[in-house]
């Protein structure tokens, strides 16, 4: 649908690189990640590449790359840097495809003293994407992530929720925190861009009106 997107979640590991490389493979995107920590174990550019099998020209090059694997603000600080959100800019010019871009852990982590990941997604004003866990404990962290989000002003195009199925979690989900669930993914053994394309969307889930095209993206009918 050439919708550009910013990809955030309720936590850190929660699958929010996974939903991104499934994305642009299913919408021929384009990647990129502005603020990257862990770097010394890999780059979640890298890991893109590899799972989507873009090649270098559909991925954006970061703005900040620290190595700790570590919150932005600790991470440039260690490295005697301050992470200034005035220099992350949407790329200029037409892109090969919709922008997906992925946030380091969600909303509420620190980039500097002063600011969070939700203020550099209200400077890039993309249409937000949550990635939610499907487990104990997701309601809660879902429903809290929405709430910024729907306070920043920022569109919520809706929820993918990770692992084994809990229909009553995504019940509550779209109930309290006013977010559709738009869909799944499995806990996969195997993660590369056939198999996400074997994946099918969530029966009654998608349609123009209120979601994005996740054709590669939910795996429940």
């Amino acid at each position: 649908m050439g919708t550009d997107l910013f990809i955030t979640g309720t936590d850190t590991g929660v699958g929010k690189t996974l939903v991104s490389a499934l994305l642009c493979a299913a919408l021929e995107g384009v990647y990129w990640k502005p603020i990257q920590t862990g770097a010394s174990e890999d780059s979640d550019r890298r890991t893109v590449m590899e799972v989507a099998e873009l090649p270098p020209e559909r991925t954006l090059p970061e703005t900040y790359v620290f190595d700790p694997p570590v919150s932005p603000h600790l991470a440039a600080e260690w490295a005697g840097a301050t992470i200034d959100l005035s220099t992350i800019r949407l790329p200029e010019g037409k892109l090969p495809g919709p922008l997906i871009a992925e946030g380091a852990g969600g909303v509420m982590v620190p980039v500097n003293k002063t600011e969070f990941m939700l203020d550099l997604m209200r400077r890039l004003d993309l249409p937000v994407v949550v990635v939610a866990r499907s487990a104990l404990g997701t309601i809660n962290h879902s429903v809290l992530t929405l709430r910024a989000l729907e306070g920043a002003g920022l569109t919520v195009k809706g929820v993918v929720v990770v692992g084994k199925p809990n229909l009553d979690n995504e019940r509550a989900i779209e109930r309290y925190g006013r977010a559709p669930i738009i869909g799944r993914v499995p806990l996969l053994e195997v993660i590369n861009r056939a198999g996400g394309r074997r994946i099918s969307p969530r029966s009654g889930a998608l349609n123009a009106s209120r979601s994005i095209n996740l054709r590669a993206v939910a795996c429940i009918p």
